[in-house]
């Protein structure tokens, strides 16, 4: 096997598909069509690259390759270019093709609205269905046009991100479903999921299979898939229904010795993995999604950890893999060791009944103890929250009470008492000192008035001497809200000067902050908090996507304050008191 990945295929794959598309969009049907159209589905299942197998002249053995096509794939290889490519889409618009990934419609169609309407892209196709024209033409009618319209927001749909909680839980259907299957060895989510981006794409999953066609067919029998993108005998993409409506799955089939190998090259990043190649071709090695090779010979593909020892690295963790450093800390010994979700101690912002969470204060804690934590905050809203329940400062009193009379009850585990104090406009808190000196534990946020001076408000509340954390610094809504107006190089800064802690918060909405910010955090020393912000038990979960993103930000269990034992965290809370005595 060639030791080269096989870009080559899929550029003429790619290539061959174009031309058949373009064929079919002037008009041409039939075998030229069909003929373009089965050399790219054999191209694309091909093992060995192409080139190889033009250099030992068997072009014409491929499945789907005759005389003609076999030239078209020499002067590709030869110049790069497919002249025929050029000739037949000289003239089209390039969004005609884009219009022939909506379900429904085929290349008549397209061809009969740039011919009568003059439509020439998506753009084009949404006017020509909203003023009613697309309707008047030949051929089409309401009915149809109202199916065009549903298609076109299901494509749409089916192309926006998704967030991280959301991607996982379909990546997790989809890999249950196939490990039910007797000829799966191993199914593992790659791409950005498996890197833990705080957004996803499609679903990259990758399949060590005993019984490639068979995995394939299996998978496209699931009974939420709703559309087939593409299916050959090693590899399928088709969109999933779920609650948020379809998105895209791509599943890949490999051996199981070369699983390790496919797996670092399918997860990525591009430039991490462009940069891990460019270390094994200074080695004399090839490196590609089947293996490391040295002379035609495999010397790695079983693991992961085998492919980056073969270039001479310790293994990297996926999350890390964004070109950000991660080739040259694992040249000089220097990786972090990543925070694990097992590290976590405690959560230092939840939510119950007595404010706007859905679970009583004893179930929250309950729930705590058996996720294996020794603390927890209860971070109820202030007064200002009243949309969210917040409590007046006697209320917030006699919730104190309340936590303290659980405390005597729970020996071994400590219930902080705390809340989450709204900053107001002009930077003050919504409790006098009075009630804060009360709390274990401040937690300081913005909730109102965004853009109004948040930096300023922000870096107030830090330099309040009985002010601990700060929650969701940034303040964003992920694809929802940009956040504050907010400078937080200014922010982190305050922090390391006041020695206050920023949180990351861990609703998969926020992961708040970011990873850069958070590593940015980090290198300015600032201590760092990991919290679901839960409002009911089922949302302390959502630790694991905070989890994600620390590791994202290279952070270890030394630079997250809830991954300390309890003794060492009250020793810390002692530290805070001292430091405003």
């Amino acid at each position: 096997m060639n030791a080269d990945r096989k870009p080559h295929n899929h550029d003429l794959a790619r290539m061959f598909n174009r031309i058949a598309d373009a064929l079919e969009l002037t008009g041409e049907s039939g075998f030229r069509v069909l003929a373009y159209r089965r050399a790219a589905r054999a191209l694309d299942d091909l093992t060995q690259d192409v080139v190889e197998i033009a250099a030992q002249g068997n072009l014409e053995s491929i499945p789907g390759v005759g005389t003609g096509i076999a030239r078209k794939i020499r002067e590709y290889l030869s110049t790069g270019k497919v002249a025929k490519l050029e000739e037949v889409t000289a003239g089209l618009p390039p969004g005609l093709f884009a219009l022939l990934d909506i379900p429904g419609i085929g290349p008549k169609t397209v061809r009969l609205m740039h011919s009568e309407l003059g439509v020439k892209g998506l753009d084009d196709l949404r006017r020509v269905v909203a003023d009613g024209s697309l309707a008047q033409i030949p051929g089409m009618g309401a009915r149809k046009v109202d199916n065009i319209r549903r298609a076109i927001m299901t494509t749409e749909t089916a192309h926006e991100r998704m967030l991280l909680d959301a991607a996982e839980e379909l990546a997790s259907t989809v890999i249950a479903y196939l490990e039910t299957l007797s000829e799966t060895e191993r199914a593992v989510a790659a791409g950005s999921l498996r890197r833990g981006k705080e957004t996803v794409g499609d679903i990259d999953i990758l399949v060590a299979s005993r019984d490639p066609v068979r995995t394939i067919e299996q998978l496209l029998r699931h009974p939420a898939v709703r559309e087939t993108l593409s299916a050959g005998r090693t590899k399928a993409s088709a969109r999933f229904e779920t609650s948020a409506g379809l998105r895209q799955v791509d599943v890949r089939t490999v051996r199981k010795g070369e699983f390790g190998a496919a797996l670092q090259y399918f997860t990525g990043s591009k430039d991490h993995n462009v940069a891990v190649r460019s270390l094994a071709q200074k080695h004399g090695l090839k490196l590609s999604e089947y293996g490391v090779f040295r002379a035609g010979r495999r010397l790695a593909g079983r693991t992961e950890e085998d492919i980056y020892a073969a270039v001479g690295l310790p293994f990297i963790p996926a999350e890390l893999r964004e070109d950000r450093g991660e080739i040259a800390a694992a040249q000089s010994g220097s990786l972090p060791e990543l925070v694990s979700l097992d590290d976590v101690r405690a959560d230092l912002q939840m939510h119950t009944t007595a404010s706007d969470g859905s679970s009583p204060l004893e179930e929250m804690i309950e729930a705590c103890r058996r996720r294996g934590y020794e603390y927890a905050a209860v971070t109820e809203h202030s007064t200002s929250a009243g949309y969210a329940g917040g409590l007046r400062p006697d209320a917030l009193l006699r919730n104190c009470d309340r936590i303290d009379r659980l405390n005597a009850q729970l020996p071994g585990f400590r219930v902080l008492r705390s809340a989450e104090v709204d900053i107001g406009r002009d930077g003050r808190l919504d409790y006098p000192d009075t009630i804060l000196q009360r709390l274990d534990f401040v937690v300081a946020s913005i909730h109102q008035a965004f853009n109004y001076h948040a930096t300023e408000r922000i870096c107030a509340a830090i330099a309040h001497p009985l002010v601990h954390m700060i929650a969701h610094p940034s303040g964003r809504l992920i694809g929802k809200r940009p956040g504050y107006d907010i400078d937080l190089e200014k922010v982190i800064a305050c922090a390391a000067e006041h020695g206050k802690i920023l949180e990351i918060n861990a609703f998969p909405g926020r992961l708040d902050l970011s990873d850069t910010w958070a590593r940015r955090a980090k290198s300015a020393g600032v201590l760092l908090a990991v919290n679901s912000d839960a409002h009911a038990v089922a949302d302390l979960g959502w630790m694991r996507y905070g989890i994600i993103t620390a590791r994202r930000a290279w952070l270890e269990k030394t630079d997250i304050v809830n991954c300390l034992p309890l003794k060492a965290f009250l020793k810390l809370l002692d530290r805070f008191r001292k430091n405003r005595a």
